[in-house]
């Protein structure tokens, strides 16, 4: 599987640090798009990709899939000409909870008869909701996140505190750089307007700390996820950089778990 990527930050870079040290993988990262070619042009000697500022270029260039690595303005802007032409992991899930654009790429997906890929990011248990889901057997699904207090409030804070309370719909509104797993979450179960967020600042700790619950007739669940940062980069989590590997490495699987 030949590999393009948008976007040449931290993710884009543990991806390509992490699979071309694979040396018996079947993944590759062989395309960039950046805005900037001079600034990234050390990539082409360091991992063996080719860059792109122009993105017709790009998408003509001989790759299977293309990874989203940049952010919601630009996914809003790129994404519905990518569909067109690739298949697509989605990393800036955020941009989907414009309910019109979701449409929009929903459409396009099957018009062009193409795939678009949300990794479950820094949270689990999207496997057990989207079952329960499909069942009818899911009557309430809720996240509280919990995270460093400076990187949600600017004033100082002595003791957690509750800065969000309602809808993922409405969280993220408020919070656009923080609660994108909401949306996945909403996007796998009940909908923006039924799951329930809560987000909580905490000057006491220094990791994310995301707790899902979720409640219907197949039983109860509950899920709670710390996240690392990614060593590289710490305002980038460790587990959504994952995701995304594995979410390559799934669809290259002959054999596949949880389907």
């Amino acid at each position: 599987m030949k590999v393009g990527i948008i976007g040449a930050g931290a993710i884009a870079t543990y991806l390509m640090e992490n699979l071309s040290v694979e040396k018996q993988s079947n993944i590759k990262v062989t395309s960039v798009y950046v805005r900037d070619i001079d600034k990234y042009k050390h990539l082409e000697n360091t991992y063996g990709v080719n860059l792109y500022t122009e993105l017709t270029e790009f998408l003509h260039a001989d790759v299977d899939i293309i990874v989203e690595a940049a952010n919601i303005e630009a996914a809003q802007s790129l994404l519905p000409k990518v569909v067109e032409k690739k298949d697509v992991v989605l990393i800036s899930i955020g941009v989907l909870s414009d309910h019109l654009f979701l449409q929009r790429l929903h459409t396009l997906a099957e018009q062009n008869n193409r795939y678009i890929y949300l990794p479950s990011g820094a949270i689990g248990g999207l496997d057990l909701l989207q079952n329960a889901y499909i069942s009818e057997a899911i009557s309430e699904v809720s996240l509280t996140t919990r995270k460093p207090a400076h990187t949600l409030v600017r004033e100082p804070v002595e003791s957690s505190k509750v800065v969000f309370e309602g809808k993922a719909s409405d969280a993220i509104k408020q919070f656009p750089k923080n609660i994108n797993v909401s949306i996945v979450l909403a996007l796998a179960g009940l909908g923006m307007d039924k799951t329930n967020v809560t987000i909580i600042a905490d000057p006491m700790i220094e990791n994310n700390i995301h707790t899902i619950e979720m409640n219907g007739a197949f039983g109860n669940a509950t899920f709670t996820v710390t996240n690392n940062p990614l060593p590289e980069n710490p305002k980038t989590s460790y587990l959504a950089a994952m995701s995304i590997r594995g979410t390559l490495q799934r669809l290259s699987d002959r054999i596949k778990i949880g389907c």
